[in-house]
């Protein structure tokens, strides 16, 4: 008994010591970015590739988030309808105010407020993957050009404030056309930080908008992907 313990308490430690090899490897300080006129410029270059006028004009955009969160966004009406297993959630993106159902009728009402919160935060999530190019100038951002590790130049966007977890840094790895090819993060729910994912497959919404429907981790090819966009 005492040798096996012997060998579980081994086998913990290399596993603790290969995790934090890992994470020696692979973590990224977050660069050091210089902000002014010309890191806004990029952003404007990069809005410009993307159609940013024609995304403004969509009034109403559908998704399925990696096939478990199912969207229709009525960007017009400030309206977000949300289903996901059972539930079905109606709500004001800016106010969180709405109601949820369940197998189409109201859950409790103690549990509305809870159920919401759930799913704006689904929501801020889920959308970050369709719409976040056009988001680099939102309130509360902060724009730098950076050079990563890997000696590539990005545009990092820095959120200030807003959405769930404000402080969170993104950078963006733009081709000769300035359109988005990759974006690294320095983000709360990921620990290791300058995870790299791809922004490719684009598809062009009615209203001339651009979308990525896949979303690659470089790291283990994983892919954050959306279906049914509309």
């Amino acid at each position: 008994m005492k040798k096996f313990l012997r060998i579980i308490g081994i086998s913990f430690i290399v596993l603790i010591l290969a995790i934090f090899a890992f994470y020696m490897v692979k973590n990224e300080k977050l660069p050091e970015g210089e902000a002014g006129p010309q890191a806004d410029m990029l952003a404007a270059e990069m809005l410009d590739a993307m159609n940013q006028a024609a995304w403004d004009s969509t009034a109403l955009v559908k998704w399925t988030f990696r096939g478990e969160h199912h969207y229709e966004w009525n960007r017009k009406e400030k309206q977000v309808t949300l289903k996901w297993q059972d539930y079905t959630a109606v709500f004001n993106p800016e106010t969180q105010e709405g109601l949820v159902t369940s197998t189409g009728e109201p859950i409790a009402e103690a549990n509305q407020e809870i159920m919401l919160k759930t799913a704006w935060d689904f929501f801020n999530n889920d959308s970050f993957w369709l719409a976040a190019p056009y988001k680099i100038f939102d309130p509360g951002t902060q724009r730098s050009i950076v050079t990563c590790a890997d000696g590539r130049e990005g545009l990092m966007v820095t959120y200030a404030s807003g959405g769930t977890t404000p402080g969170d840094s993104y950078v963006w790895i733009l081709n000769d056309d300035k359109m988005p090819v990759a974006c690294k993060m320095w983000v709360s729910i990921i620990p290791i930080g300058g995870m790299e994912f791809t922004w490719e497959n684009f598809m062009t919404l009615p209203s001339g908008a651009l979308v990525a429907q896949d979303h690659f981790m470089t790291m283990t090819g994983m892919n954050v992907n959306l279906t049914g966009v509309e």
